[in-house]
C-alpha cells in the first residue's frame, strides 16, 4: 500500500506564469508546506512521477498540455500505485459552468478562480490535505482488518479461509497460463503427544515454530504457508512443477532437523518431526483444486503409513 511519507507534506505547483508561481509558492511555504514547480503539464508529470507529491495545483490554461489533460494522466498513473490517490486542485481563470464541469471531470478534487483569493486556496488546500490524512488511516484500518480476517492469529500465516481463496486464485491463473502448482500438505507428527507431555503453551510454541519455518520455505511472493487446522499446515507453490516442490518439501526437513525442537514423547526419535504429502498438476477444466488437494492429502497418508518423518508424493496427469 503506498501512502505519502512526506513531513511537511509536499505540494506541487504547476503553472506557466512565473509570477503565478512565485505566489503560490509564498502561500504554501507561509502554511509550512514544501513546494516543487513545474513550468507546464509536460513537466508536471515528471515532477509527479518523480516525487510523489500530496496534492496538485495545476492551471487549466498551459501551452502543449492543459490541465485538465495532465489531470487526467495524473489519474491514470495513480492507477498503477494501489493505495495512491494526489487531490489535484484545479486553478482557472475561466469560471463557467462547462470549465467547471470539465474540471472535475478531468478528475480535479476542487478548483478555485482567477483571480486567487488566497485565504480561500490555503484553507482548500488544507481541507484537501486532511481529507488525504484521513483517508490514508481509513485504507491502513482496512489493510489491517483484511490482515486479521485471513491470517492465523496464533501462528501468523494465512488461515484456512485465505488458503482456500488463494488455491482457486492461483489455481484460474495456472489453468490459464497453463503452468504448474503445487501443493505441500505438512503434519506434525505425534502432536497430541507433544501436548500431553510439555503442555498447551509449549505446544502453541511449537506451532509457531513450524509455521515459521513454513514461511521461510515459501521463498517467493507468490507461494503462500498456511495453516490448514489444528497441527496440519499447507504450502502452495504457483507455477512449480512436482520435481520444485520436492525441492521445498526437503528445505522444510533441513530446517526443521536444523531447529532441533526436543520431542520427548515421539515413537520415531526424540526430536520433532514432520510428515508430508506433496501433489503436483497443471490445473485443467478436468481437474478441480479439490483433487489436488486429496492427491496431497492422500501422498500425506501414505507418508504417515510408511513411518513418519518423510514426505511421499502424488503426481496428477
Amino acid at each position: 500500500m503506498t501512502f505519502s511519507t512526506h513531513n511537511p507534506p509536499l505540494v506541487l505547483i504547476a503553472d506557466d506564469d512565473k509570477v503565478v508561481r512565485v505566489c503560490l509558492r509564498q502561500a504554501m511555504e507561509q502554511d509550512g508546506y514544501q513546494v516543487i514547480e513545474a513550468v507546464d503539464g509536460e513537466n508536471c508529470l515528471a515532477m509527479f512521477s518523480k516525487m510523489q507529491p500530496d496534492v496538485v495545483l495545476v492551471d487549466a490554461v498551459m501551452p502543449h498540455m492543459d490541465g485538465f489533460t495532465c489531470c487526467q494522466q495524473i489519474q491514470k498513473m495513480e492507477q498503477h500505485l494501489e493505495g495512491s490517490s494526489t487531490p489535484v486542485l484545479m486553478i482557472t481563470g475561466l469560471d463557467d459552468e462547462e470549465s467547471v464541469e470539465q474540471a472535475f471531470a478531468s478528475g480535479a478534487i476542487d478548483f478555485v478562480t482567477k483571480p486567487i483569493h488566497w485565504a480561500v486556496l490555503r484553507q482548500r488546500v488544507k481541507h484537501l490535505l486532511t481529507q488525504v490524512k484521513l483517508y490514508e488511516q481509513l485504507q491502513s484500518a482496512n489493510h489491517e482488518l483484511k490482515r486479521l480476517a485471513t491470517s492465523d492469529g496464533l501462528t501468523q500465516v494465512a488461515n484456512r479461509r485465505r488458503f482456500d481463496e488463494y488455491l482457486q486464485q492461483e489455481w484460474s491463473r495456472m489453468q490459464r497460463d497453463r503452468l504448474s502448482l503445487s501443493l505441500v500438505l505438512c503434519d506434525i507428527d505425534f502432536f497430541k503427544v507433544y501436548n500431553d507431555t510439555y503442555g498447551h503453551q509449549e505446544g502453541d510454541d511449537c506451532l509457531k515454530q513450524v509455521a515459521k519455518i513454513l514461511d521461510r520455505a515459501a521463498k517467493r511472493s507468490i507461494d503462500l504457508a498456511a495453516r490448514y487446522g489444528g497441527e496440519e499446515f499447507a504450502l502452495i507453490l504457483p507455477n512449480t512443477d512436482l520435481e520444485g516442490a520436492v525441492r521445498v518439501a526437503k528445505d522444510i526437513q533441513d530446517m526443521l532437523k536444523e531447529k532441533s525442537i526436543p520431542h520427548a514423547g515421539s515413537k520415531i526419535g526424540d526430536r520433532l518431526t514432520l510428515s508430508m504429502g506433496v501433489a503436483s498438476t497443471t490445473p485443467c477444466a478436468i481437474i478441480s483444486p479439490e483433487m489436488l488437494i486429496t492427491a496431497a492429502d492422500r501422498a500425506l497418508y501414505q507418508a504417515k503409513e510408511s513411518g513418519r518423518d518423510r514426505f511421499c508424493t502424488f503426481s496428477i496427469p
